[in-house]
């Protein structure tokens, strides 16, 4: 790097990947530890909370909050402890040298004593027309915060996997009928949860929509939800044969639905790094019952949130996981810190 180009670069004690709750978890912890963090906000600021309009079961809010409210608390209490928070995409973390050196998409360039990988998953989706509109207005992909603002209505999940599977189970606490919509006839689900599923269709409580796609929401911000547009074919992967005679086209109304097609891990920056990943993508951190359980492989990174937890995603789960980041990194910095001390001891000497 010229000596121009090093005038560019910011040096940071602890840079935190994600605005989400695990990473702004995190930044409250690490501010008041005097670890001076900076945030970087991502292309989705705030995390998946954000598309919530209402969170009903994060404690200490007993008529509850709405999501963007409560991410700009948050936010607001990481700086008024010495946070700073800029918007930036990571591009890439090399971790071959310390400090790490981190570069972001815009070309600026940061190095960093330690780094907190909050940056969380994304939710899957269709990419059909009303989508995005509709998200947090009737469309969720969170069975878990949302379904309960939703009693007493004829609810649709799409998707054919455990996940979808388990959203659907777990909606018919509310829904008057669940109807799961899958683009196949055979579900990718395992077994426990498809024999389930089979339970609750034999019941009454869930009515299969097989070899069938959604291919446009109706409704609005103010009135939600009001009816989905579905093309089916006997062949399965409608979507695919819209010309085909065989393909039937029609307007089922429902008052909410679930998108339950899967996440993708925001965690593409840390590849080379040596961190490990698993097959989906997720970030492998320590565990166990011990301190350092977000550590990773690569001595001064560490992991929360979404990015590593495919299982709970749930924001209480996630902000806890935040809080141990930013103990572990403050553990990690306090003796990086002592070895720096101790080695220009022993130049003096």
């Amino acid at each position: 790097m010229t000596e121009d180009a090093d005038s560019f670069v910011e040096h940071r004690k602890l840079i935190i990947a994600g605005s989400g709750i695990s990473g702004l978890s995190s930044a409250i912890y690490a501010a008041r530890s005097n670890n001076e963090p900076l945030v970087l906000e991502g292309d989705e600021p705030g995390g998946q909370l954000t598309l919530t309009t209402e969170v009903d079961n994060y404690p200490g809010f007993p008529e509850g909050i709405s999501g963007p409210e409560l991410i700009n608390n948050m936010k607001e209490q990481a700086e008024r402890f010495g946070t700073e928070i800029r918007h930036g995409i990571i591009e890439d973390v090399d971790a071959s040298e310390r400090p790490f050196t981190v570069t972001l998409k815009n070309g600026d360039v940061y190095t960093a004593d330690a780094l907190i990988a909050a940056s969380g998953a994304s939710a899957r989706t269709l990419g059909i027309p009303g989508e995005e509109n509709l998200m947090g207005y009737g469309l969720s992909t969170c069975a878990t915060c949302d379904g309960a603002f939703f009693r007493g209505e004829k609810i649709m999940v799409i998707g054919g996997g455990d996940a979808a599977v388990e959203e659907a189970n777990f909606l018919t606490k509310f829904a008057s009928t669940v109807y799961l919509v899958h683009r196949r006839e055979e579900f990718r689900a395992e077994d426990y949860w498809v024999d389930r599923l089979m339970e609750k269709v034999d019941e009454g409580e869930i009515e299969l929509m097989l070899n069938t796609e959604a291919t446009e929401l109706h409704g609005s911000p103010e009135e939600g939800v009001d009816h989905v547009t579905l093309v089916r074919n006997p062949e399965g992967h409608p979507s695919d044969k819209l010309d085909d005679p065989g393909t039937e086209e029609f307007d089922f109304d429902v008052g909410a639905v679930f998108y339950a097609i899967g996440h993708t891990p925001n965690a593409d920056y840390l590849e080379g790094t040596g961190v490990q990943r698993d097959d989906d993508g997720y970030i492998v951190a320590k565990g166990g019952s011990g301190g350092g359980q977000t550590a990773t492989d690569v001595p001064g990174i560490f992991a929360a949130g979404d990015v590593v937890d495919y299982h709970y995603q749930q924001a209480a789960t996630a902000g806890g996981m935040g809080v141990k980041a930013a103990l572990d990194a403050d553990d990690y910095l306090e003796e990086l810190e002592r070895e720096e001390k101790q080695a220009a001891a022993g130049a003096v000497e």
